[in-house]
């Protein structure tokens, strides 16, 4: 049976764990988790922030998920999003969803992320 969802994995270029961290950590204010010796010498990144967990992997031959991308919840949507416009971080707002406010945004190397806050659209 499934029973929660682990970690949502995404990738990016090789030695890009600098802006990872900038991004993810500085950006956002997730967490850091080491990753166990043996993953670690993979590269790439290990973050958290709740029960939210983000493996960013590396990839050689490296492509941004453009479509496929995780959904976050957050709270202070607004707040949110105005912080990472001030960081330089695209924003764009779509209300279809129902009873959401959520808005879309994009990493350092363009993968595709939705931030959503339950409430009216």
């Amino acid at each position: 049976m499934i029973v929660a969802l682990d970690h949502v994995q995404l990738a990016a270029p090789p030695g890009s764990e600098d802006i990872l961290r900038g991004y993810y950590h500085d950006i956002l204010g997730m967490a850091e988790i080491p990753k166990p010796p043996a993953l670690a010498a993979r590269g790439g990144c290990w973050f958290a922030a709740g029960d939210v967990r983000l493996h960013i992997g590396v990839e050689t031959d490296f492509h941004p998920a453009r479509k496929a991308h995780p959904g976050i919840r957050v709270t202070g949507i607004e707040a949110f999003a105005r912080r990472l416009a001030e960081h330089g971080a695209p924003v764009s707002w779509d209300g279809d969803l129902p009873g959401h406010r959520r808005c879309y945004s994009e990493d350092p190397f363009g993968n595709r992320l939705e931030f959503l806050e339950p409430g009216e659209a």
